[in-house]
């Protein structure tokens, strides 16, 4: 386990993303103009690389990461910002992106569970 943490708040828009397959997350210190786009998290550093072929887990739904975005384990270390595409990419088109394999997206609430191992 190289990440935990949990989901605080849901912006009121932040499932607007998942029609294109995409969730945003960010820490409690998400600018205004993302705010409501976004699924808050509580702010924690990860522990080692984050690398393809690893899982990203909400609680008990699993994903296998297929490409990680260079700035990925920068942004969510310091501000607790990524974007997760569920399309099985296996090269990372945005740098802040990461990418896990395309299968139907999970149910968040505050409280669901995030990590990576």
């Amino acid at each position: 386990m190289i990440y935990e943490t949990e989901v605080t708040n849901i912006g009121p828009e932040a499932e607007m993303f998942q029609a294109e397959n995409m969730l945003i997350f960010f820490g409690d210190e998400a600018p205004e103009t993302l705010a409501d786009y976004c699924y808050n998290i509580v702010l924690k550093s990860s522990t080692g690389e984050i690398t393809p072929g690893m899982t990203f887990s909400f609680d008990e739904q699993s994903y296998q990461i297929t490409a990680v975005g260079d700035v990925v384990k920068k942004n969510l270390d310091d501000l607790g910002h990524i974007t997760l595409r569920f399309d099985g990419s296996t090269e990372a088109e945005l740098p802040g992106t990461l990418y896990v394999e395309d299968k139907p997206m999970p149910t968040i609430q505050v409280g669901t569970k995030i990590s990576i191992q």
